[in-house]
Parts: C-alpha cells; structure tokens; sequence
C-alpha cells in the first residue's frame, strides 16, 4: 500500500501545480540586480528556515533564534526553537498581515504586522530577508486568490482547478513585476536544508528558551530525548535526494522523530530499526512522506507549458465537464422528486375531496399537519444557516476594514518615506555642485595642506558613497513598499467581492426562507378556510398554529436584530408596507403579504444591471430603448427627473413661466366653489401614508394649493373626487408643488379624455365597458364565471380607472405603472388591468360563489408581489393589443352611452312636464298642511 501511494504521489508531482504557473517573485535587492531572471530549480519545496525573533521581557529581552516553518493550507508561519521540535512555540496569521521593512535599521531587520501585534525578526543577510518578503507575500496572495477546496476533493478535482487558478494569477505576475525583480534563493539558507546550518548563535542558551511557552519547551525536550534514544543503533542519516545542478547526491537534515516542518507527529512515526541495506530507501520514502506534509508546495518557478501538459489540461477540461454533467444528472433528479410531489400533493388534495366521511378527511387533515411540521423544520434550518453567513459576512466585513486601514498607513509610511529621500537626494545633488565648484576654482579657497587636502577628499568621497548606498537602499524599500500596498489594495477588493457574494447569498436564502414561509402560511390559510366553523380536535389544532404563526414576527426580530435587508413600518414612498386590515380573519392573509413583499424586496438586488443602464442613460429622448426601460420601472433615484422630462413632454405647449403663481394669487383674493370640497378630502387622502397623517408634515398644505390652483386651471371639472390621489402620487415623487400641478395638469387634459371627470363621467364608464369586452376577448372563461356569479366589475374597476390604481396596488408596482402610464397613456391602464385579474384568474375561479367573489375583489389587488411577472403579463401575454381597436370600441360605446343618457333625458323631461301639467293638487280626505296651521292658530 505505501508503495502505491508513493507512486501515485510522484505522479501527482509530475503534473503543473499551480503554484509552479503562479510563482511571483517581487523583490530585487541591489546585491542581485544584475540577474533578474527567474531560477528554475533553486526554489525550495518547502518555505522554511531560521530566522531570529525579537521577543521576552526584561533581562532576556533580545533576539532569539527560531526555525520558521509555513503552512499553506491556514496561510499561518508556525516557528519553534529548533527544526528537530515536536511542537510549535506559536503562529503568525498571514492571512490579514501586512510586510514592512526600514532602510535605516539594521542589517535583515523586517516587520510582519498582524491586527493584534508586530512581530519583529531579522535574517542572516539582506538578500535573505527580501527573499522571505517575496515569498510570504507570494504566499498570502495564493492564499487569497485561490478557490476555497472542497471537503474532501480528490487529487483530480484539484487539477482540474487549476488552469483556471493559472489564467487568474498571470495577470497579478506581470503587474507585480512592474515593481520588482525576482530575488535568487539564498543557498543553504531557506529550505530542509537550512537545519543544517543553525541560527546566529545566541550568548546564553537561556535567553533562547521561550519562558512564554515553556509547556511546549519541555514537551518538545522529551520528544527530542526519546526520539534520540530510538535512533542510537540506527545510525541516523540524512536523506538523499537528486540535485538539479550536480549529478552528486545532496545531504539535506532528517530529525531523528519528525519533520522540521511539521510539528506535532508523535514518536511512534520514528523508523524502526531496519538493515542498512534498506535505509537509504526508507528514508527516501520518508522524505517524501514528510514533504507531502506542505499541501501544494512547488518544486520549481514557472516554466513553459509542454506539449504533455497541455494533454493534461485538456484531460483536467474534461473532469470539470464530467464533473458538470453529473451535478446536471443530480439536478434532473430534484426535479422528478419535485413533479412527485407535487403530483403527490395533487392526489392528497383530491383524496380530500373525494372522502366520503369525516374520518378520512380527518386523516387527511393529520397528514397535512404532519408535513407542515417537515416545513417548519426546514424553514428552522435555513434560518441557522443564514445566521451562520450572516455571521461570516461580518467577519469578512471586519477584515476588511482592517486591511484597509493598514493600506491607509503604509501610504502615508510611503509618503513620509518619498519626502525624506527626496530630501536627502537635494542634499546630494548640493555636495555634488559644491565638490564641481571645488574642483574647477581651487583658488578660490585658502591652500590647504596636501595630506589635509586628500583626507578632506576622501571624506567626502566615503560620505558620497554612503549617501549613495541609503538613496538605493531606500529605493528598494519604495519598490518593495509600492508592490506591497498593490497586492494589500488587491486582496483588500477580493475580500470585498467575496463579502458582496456573501451577503448576496444570505438575501437570496432570506428570500426562500419568507416563500417557503409565506407557502406553509398559504396552506394554512386553505386549511381554515376548508375547515370553516367545525369544532373538532383538528380545528383546535389548526388555530394554535395560526396563531403561533403570527406571532412568528415578534419572537423574530427579537432574535434576529440584525437583518440584511430590514423592512421598516413605511416604505420609501412613506406608504405602510404592512397592511392594517380590521378583520380578524385577514391578518393571516397580512402576514402571508408581508413575507412576499420582504421577499421580492431581498430579492430586489438583481435589478443592478437594470439602475446601471439608467445611470448610462444621458439625454431622454424618445425611443424604443427609452419605452422598454419605463416598462421595466425606473428606479428611484432618476423617477423625479424623469418624470419632470415626461410632463414637460406633454404641457410644453400649455407651460407659461409664473402662471402657477399667478393661480394661488387668484385663490388667495377669491374663494373657489370648491375648495370646502377639497378641504374635505385632504384629510381623506391616502391614510396609510405618513407624510399625509402626520400633524407636522408639509404635503397636505402643498396638495391643497395644488388642487386649488387646477380648479382656478380648469373651470369646466373644477375638482373631483379622484384628484386628490393623482396629485398627491405627483407631490410624492416630484416633491415640487409647481412640478406636481403640471403633472396633474398632463393627466387630466393631455392624457385621459377630456371628459373623464365630468359630471357625468361619460368617458371613465365607456372604459368601464371597454374593459368588459376586452376581459371577454382576452379571458373568456374568467367572464362567463363572472357572469354565472351576476358580478359586476366595473363596482370594482371604476376606481381603478379614475385614480390610475392609487388606491389598489402596492407602492413599488404602482409606480412602475406610472412610469409607463405618464408616457404610453391610457392603453397602460388597460394593459394592467387586464393583468391584474389574469395574475389572479385561477383564484377567482375556484370561488364559486358571488358574495365571496367581491370579497376577494375588494383586496386582491394588494396581495400581488411580483411586479415582474405582472409586468410580463401585461407588456407581453396581453399582446396583440392595438391603439386602434381600443379606439374603435371607445368610439361604439360612447355612442351607444350617449343614446343611453339622451333617452334618459328625454324620460325625464316628459315626466317633469307630467308633473307640471298635474300641478300639487291635495287628494280628497287628506288634510292640507295650510289648513292645520291655520287651526293650531285660532286654537291659540
């Protein structure tokens, strides 16, 4: 078995890893800047070595020699004593650390800050020290960059991700580059094979001994004995591995117990004792046992991709799309299992139905209960799940303003960093120009001695070079600090579009979590209604878990007080967003509103693409393009410009500069007719809208001058009951009085027929009758049910009409209705309300009787959500719908209304004329009202 698994380990490190593709080295320093070419083979397989830490307190304060190890699965630098301990002295988390070094401290001297603390350490030489600067920040943005694993993902898995992993990294390489060349590895130094070779020698062997983590000092001391004890008749070598560079074999340092880099393996791991004959080969096997504890550590930079392994991309291309094609197979599975139950479902319904007695539909009803409570289980289980994300995505959030608040410091490190070297080259460039000037006039300056001349000189000179080894020291901090800030500022936007699909992925779950609980609140619902008055065990059963239903909400926001997307009491328009109904058997129906519109609204996020097309959008100009937009909706914050565009597009012709002004002018010196109307209907405006019930708001004083100024505006309507909404939709949106009476002025005299607010209505009830033959052309079956019932519609959709649905939909669909209305017209009005009842025809019906239908009618309207789908079915399954038809049948009922009304009159005047001829004559036996008063007189 260990011979197969060794085998299928050098066929693994045979294939490209991604590191291989990805390597970045980014530090040059000026001892190797004349090779900035990248080495093949000198990287090490595994980032390790001794480097000395500044740590302890008081007398044994100072540098300690440590071996530092990393680990790439956690992105942590582990460091223990020595290569040979067991156990590690601690980590550093490299994850959200930052690297900064300072030109002007000593020799080696680095910086890894972490949000907790800074960690000093210090190489052997500069070029190591910028070596691990490269290669940990190489690290840290692998760590980053690369996808997260799955559980327990085979080896193909993981190179079938890794062409993927090679496309993102090959930018970042080039941009890296732009700052820095690569750094050679320091031979001996950094590697397995710097155990070899121990740390700076440290005065006291005290003073390197961790009284911080002396428990693991003394563990790893035992672990060393024994292991030292069990390696005494063995003859412990080293392993031997190939080199690249000389065909001789390479010693490198194989602790007696585990891996230096590894820590925590037990004694047990320790080779048995074994004939010489087979060490060579055990400890080989061991090595390479040991160097699988790096996860996905390179054996070399980036080289050129062979032909062999494009055949092996290829072969990964085609795992990912098998891989694909199984989780398609799995996801046809869910949807059988989806078709049976709902099949399932349909059974159960009709078995109800069909049951004879109430034993059965008693049963029924249990079964139902029983799979309501699997709902609520699941419903249970994505809420935990939520909270969880919820709980990441804080984290994220958090991580994030930490690192930018580091990136915030290192620019202004950088900054001060820039102001000194330029400081310091000035001074240069001025001993320059003085040493010239020295140089060309000599006799300018009082005769110095010749040997005070040449040390003078030579001073000058060691100072000039010293000036010139800081300016490039510091330019190689500047470089390594710039690429330093980039890769910070990269992983700072990676972690912010991860923490952005975070919190998109919990609104979507929130999302289902409010459907699935909306459905198990429908179903209910049904329950109830099905169950009506009985009183049963059952029944008792289905109130208490109504009633545990709404109160769902209280016992929710008092454990989840933090939500993605709370939905306040008022919306953005100051509407209610819950609908206070006073019967008590609609609150379940409030409660099942409440969870579509929470749900649509946390789903609301997709429209993104939808705000950017009209923040791309630049001078409105009538168009296809434009019209398709409208009819998607507009978002908020561009509704008021262009709504503004809309009305000036059709009053343009009547707009006069102060002529609004000159109308409450008007008003002021002399009370209209009207106005003890209007005032009346102030307070009758849209009650479920705080800015018209609130005492301190400002909006029913700005609607009064504005339905004041259009009854002075137009004196045939004056003001009727209706108009009201329309302005007040205006002032709610454009916010302007002036803004909100043009638009109410588009409406009523460019838009709608001139007579739709007569005082006879004539043109609202030929719509009324329009819609009828529309709704039996469209919708046949709706109609006939409705006529079986003997309902009456238009009791339903006059208002619809008058008001342009004020009063009927929610605000978020009402508004995108206007969108459209206030530039296609009057055929928007009917396209919605030809939807509204397909949206909810299969509801109807199933009503069958007609006082429940006007029930229904009365609200339904309120209970739609999904402002796409209704969109969707007006704009496209209402089609063909022609301006010219509608016309046509506007222009037949006008004329057969108008017959109507004249045989009206006619009736009326023969019947004044009856009366007139009659005159008031008092019919025998009845007593005159003169005469009793006449009587009570005398009697007087």
């Amino acid at each position: 078995m260990e011979d197969s698994r060794e085998n299928s380990l050098e066929a693994g490190s045979s294939l490209p890893r991604p590191e291989e593709s990805s390597r970045v080295p980014e530090v040059l320093p000026s001892e190797v800047s004349e090779s900035c070419a990248r080495p093949l083979e000198a990287t090490p397989k595994k980032l390790c070595g001794y480097l000395s830490k500044f740590g302890g307190k008081g007398p044994i304060r100072g540098w300690k020699s440590r071996w530092f190890f990393y680990d790439e699965k956690k992105c942590h630098l582990y460091y223990s004593r020595t290569a040979q301990d067991a156990n590690p002295l601690d980590s550093i988390d490299l994850s959200t650390a930052v690297f900064d070094y300072k030109a002007d401290a000593e020799e080696g001297t680095f910086e890894i800050k972490t949000r907790n603390r800074v960690i000093t350490l210090k190489a052997a030489t500069k070029q190591v020290m910028l070596y691990w600067l490269q290669q940990l920040q190489m690290k840290r943005w692998e760590f980053h960059n690369s996808p997260p694993a799955p559980p327990a993902a085979p080896a193909a898995s993981l190179t079938g991700n890794r062409p993927a992993l090679h496309l993102e990294l090959e930018p970042e390489e080039a941009e890296l580059e732009e700052f820095l060349c690569p750094v050679k590895m320091p031979t001996g130094l950094v590697g397995v094979a710097a155990a070899l070779h121990p740390g700076t020698p440290i005065p006291s062997a005290l003073q390197n001994i961790s009284l911080k983590h002396l428990g693991t000092e003394i563990q790893n001391t035992m672990y060393n004995i024994c292991g030292n004890k069990q390696a005494q008749g063995i003859g412990h070598g080293l392993p031997v591995e190939d080199s690249s560079q000389s065909g001789e074999p390479e010693r490198e340092e194989q602790p007696s117990s585990s891996d230096p880099s590894a820590p925590g393996k037990e004694p047990a791991d320790s080779p048995k004792p074994t004939p010489k004959s087979s060490l060579t080969a055990n400890l080989i096997q061991k090595a390479k046992r040991q160097s699988n504890t790096f996860p996905l550590f390179p054996e070399g930079l980036t080289r050129n991709r062979t032909s062999q392994e494009k055949v092996v991309a290829l072969e990964q291309q085609v795992l990912m799309l098998t891989k694909d094609l199984k989780s398609q197979k799995e996801l046809v599975k869910i949807l059988h299992k989806a078709l049976e139950a709902a099949q399932q479902e349909k059974r159960a319904s009709s078995a109800y139905l069909m049951a004879a007695g109430d034993e059965d539909r008693l049963e029924l009803v249990r079964h139902k209960v029983r799979q309501i409570a699997e709902l609520s289980r699941q419903v249970e289980a994505l809420e935990q799940e939520r909270a969880s994300l919820v709980q990441t995505a804080s984290l994220w959030e958090q991580q994030a303003q930490e690192l930018q608040q580091q990136v915030q410091e290192l620019q202004q490190q950088v900054q001060l960093l820039m102001d000194k070297n330029q400081a310091k080259q000035q001074i240069i460039c001025k001993l320059c120009d003085k040493v010239t000037q020295d140089f060309m006039h000599p006799s300018s300056h009082s005769p110095l001695p010749p040997d005070a001349a040449n040390r003078d000189f030579l001073s000058q000179q060691e100072k000039m070079e010293q000036l010139k080894d800081d300016m490039e020291a510091y330019r190689t901090q500047n470089r390594f600090l710039n690429s330093e800030i980039h890769q910070v500022t990269k992983i700072w936007r990676k972690v912010a579009e991860k923490e952005k699909a975070l919190l998109m992925k919990c609104a979507y779950l929130q999302a289902k979590s409010c459907q699935v609980e909306s459905k198990y609140l429908a179903g209910l619902r049904k329950l109830q209604e099905a169950m009506g008055d009985e009183a049963s065990k059952c029944s008792e059963l289905l109130r208490q878990l109504i009633q545990e239903a709404l109160q769902w909400e209280a016992s929710e926001s008092a454990a989840d007080s933090v939500r993605l997307s709370p939905i306040s009491e008022y919306d953005e328009y100051g509407f209610l967003t819950v609908p206070d109904y006073e019967v008590e058997d609609l609150k379940l129906l409030a409660k099942i509103q409440v969870l579509e519109v929470r749900s649509h609204h946390l789903l609301a996020r997709e429209e993104r693409p939808l705000r950017e097309r009209w923040a791309a959008l630049g001078e409105l100009a009538p168009s296809t393009e434009l019209k398709q937009l409208l009819r998607a909706g507009v978002p908020r914050e561009h509704r008021p410009r262009v709504w503004r565009w809309l009305v000036h597009l059709r009053v343009q012709h009547l707009q006069v500069p102060g002529h609004y002004q000159k109308l409450l002018s008007r008003g002021q010196a002399c009370e209209h007719p009207a106005a003890r109307q209007i005032e009346l209907d102030l307070n009758r405006t849209f009650p479920n809208n705080k800015h018209f019930t609130c005492p301190t708001s400002n909006f029913p004083d700005k609607l009064r001058r504005v339905l004041l100024a259009f009854s002075w505006q137009n004196p045939t309507i004056g003001y009727c009951q209706g108009l009201n909404r329309l302005a007040a939709i205006a002032l709610l949106t454009l916010d302007e009085e002036e803004s909100a009476f043009w638009c109410l002025v588009a409406i009523v005299e460019t838009i709608l027929p001139s007579d739709y607010y007569s005082k006879t209505l004539t043109a609202s009830q030929v719509d009324q009758r329009v819609l009828q033959d529309l709704l039996s052309e469209k919708m046949p079956r709706l109609m006939a049910h409705l006529g079986q019932h003997h309902v009456d519609l238009s009791l339903i959709t006059f208002n619809w009409f008058l008001v342009v649905f004020a009063d009927s939909l929610i605000s978020d669909i009402l508004f995108r209705v206007w969108d459209a209305f206030l530039y296609e017209g009057t055929k928007v009005v009917f396209r919605y309300a030809l939807a509204i009842f397909k949206y909810n025809e299969e509801e109807i019906l199933r009503l069958q009787d007609g006082l429940e239908i006007y029930q229904y009618l009365r609200f339904f309207t309120k209970t739609i959500c999904n402002s796409r789908k209704l969109m969707s079915i007006a704009f496209n399954d209402m089609n063909p719908f022609r301006m010219k038809q509608l016309q046509q049948l506007r222009t037949a009922h006008r004329e057969r209304l108008e017959a109507e009304l004249r045989e009206l009159e006619r009736l009326k005047a023969e019947y004044l004329e009856t009366q007139a001829f009659r005159g008031r004559a008092v019919p025998e036996g009845c007593g005159s009202e003169d005469e009793g008063e006449g009587e009570g007189e005398v009697e007087a």
